[in-house]
């Protein structure tokens, strides 16, 4: 995934819609009411254990109070956002919330993390909305928070056990004069996206676990080109399959799966999906899981439908797994991050330069102020952080993240491609509408890069193995 997101840490405020209509709702009657709140067995009083992450968000959270010594800081969870009329869709904490407390999946909506200024740092409390008792009409009445709705919600003092947070009622939550959450908003967001560069062994354990859910979910779709091909949106059928396994062994997507192929593949987010997947074309599946913490992994694997690589499809793949080994090879600690991309660009831009599509030689085409030629088939950028966000960090001072040096424990992509479009009359015409990107999570260690997703099949004969063992 290549385009940067958004992080921004800001108290939200919904447009308050028009007064819902009661056109469809009905009364309830006397019986209904007299009765509804009895005859219920007594809720388990067990508190949960804590969470072996608990200690990780303490962390967090202590760096983040030694950051703002004396201001008042208001972290919220979010709300639901509307879909459409009165659906909405799925909720997810905003990444920060989740980071600084280790709520994932199972966050509750509209919870507030409020660090208050003490003599010498904060008193920290997680404001959320308890679950109601059953004598309140919340209890049935309420579609959005009610539990017959939506199911058990956890009382306070179970979050407090849970995350190793004390915790408040959202209703005991003030905002006060001395609120200077909106004064720091900007360093703030920009403090947490930077904290994030280098992950704790927690967070590389959780990147792990969405790796290897993505490679399942990669295998699925294997198994399932047959039936995928026969299938008349089968690029929508390989986001079916892919949509299984997350949710199967996650929380979900980390981002829209995009599966493009033939000409599709040469659109960089291609996530429309309604294309049919043709024996001959290549198909380029750009698909992460997103764990239940909410880390996601992000990999791209591009595969011949028919099973094997044409000629010329093959050396087009050739070319973009040396520009991705290059990058990797040029991956250590210490070297600017930016490096990461200079390697996998000099290879792009020799083997256009080869091929004849550029007017100008390799060199000249790298040349900083006046080149580029090459970036016309590679338009985007090799790398970006991942972690909680599938584009993590992305809030961090240029100095922090593109010009930034790798250290242990950054988790980062690599991923180079080349696209020719179906109507580019710069290339040959056997180059029109082949797309290919391979991209990785790579992990910095102390004693250089680790490839996370190396057990996913890469390489050209790889990938051909692969494929021919799914239809066996």
């Amino acid at each position: 995934m290549t385009t940067d997101d958004r992080d921004t840490i800001a108290p939200e405020t919904t447009e308050t819609a028009a007064a819902a209509t009661t056109n469809r709702k009905q009364p309830f009657p006397a019986g209904f009411l007299d009765s509804i709140s009895t005859g219920w067995a007594q809720r388990p009083a067990s508190l949960p254990a804590q969470r072996p992450e608990a200690a990780y968000t303490a962390a967090r959270r202590a760096r983040v109070s030694a950051a703002f010594p004396g201001a008042r800081l208001v972290i919220p969870a979010g709300s639901y956002k509307q879909r459409s009329n009165d659906t909405d869709y799925p909720f997810r904490a905003h990444s920060a919330f989740s980071h600084l407390t280790g709520w994932g999946a199972d966050a509750v909506p509209d919870s507030l993390l409020v660090f208050e200024p003490t003599g010498d740092g904060h008193d920290v409390t997680l404001y959320l909305r308890e679950r109601a008792d059953r004598t309140t009409t919340e209890f049935y009445a309420d579609a959005t928070i009610g539990e017959f709705w939506i199911g058990p919600r956890p009382a306070l003092d179970a979050v407090a056990a849970d995350l190793g947070i004390p915790t408040a009622h959202i209703d005991a939550f003030e905002s006060t004069a001395e609120d200077r959450s909106v004064d720091v908003d900007d360093e703030l967001t920009r403090f947490v996206s930077e904290m994030r560069l280098v992950k704790d062994p927690y967070e590389i354990a959780q990147m792990r676990l969405a790796v290897e859910a993505t490679g399942r979910g990669f295998d699925d779709i294997i198994a399932e080109l047959p039936r995928i091909v026969d299938t008349r949106r089968g690029e929508r059928a390989i986001e079916g399959v892919f949509h299984l396994r997350a949710r199967t062994d996650g929380n979900g997507e980390g981002y829209d799966t995009i599966a493009a192929s033939g000409p599709h593949a040469c659109y960089l987010h291609w996530t429309r999906n309604d294309g049919a997947v043709v024996p001959g074309d290549l198909v380029l599946i750009d698909a992460g899981v997103e764990v239940d913490s909410l880390y996601t992994a992000d990999i791209t694997r591009t595969l011949p439908v028919s099973g094997t690589f044409s000629a010329v499809q093959r050396r087009i793949y050739d070319a973009v797994v040396e520009a991705a080994d290059a990058a990797f090879a040029a991956a250590r600690p210490g070297v600017k991050f930016r490096t990461i991309h200079e390697a996998a660009m000099a290879v792009i831009a020799a083997r256009t330069a080869e091929w004849g599509l550029l007017p100008v030689s390799a060199e000249e085409a790298l040349d900083a102020d006046r080149g580029g030629q090459h970036r016309r088939y590679m338009v985007h950028g090799t790398s970006h952080h991942l972690g909680i966000d599938v584009h993590d960090c992305a809030q961090a001072r240029r100095e922090m993240y593109y010009d930034g040096e790798l250290e242990a424990g950054m988790v980062f992509t690599i991923e180079p491609g080349l696209y020719f479009q179906i109507d580019d009359l710069t290339v040959p015409e056997e180059f029109r509408g082949i797309g290919v990107r391979i991209e990785d999570d790579i992990l910095m260690t102390a004693d250089g890069p680790v490839n996370l997703s190396a057990d996913i099949p890469r390489t050209a004969d790889e990938v051909e193995a692969w494929i021919a063992r799914g239809r066996a």
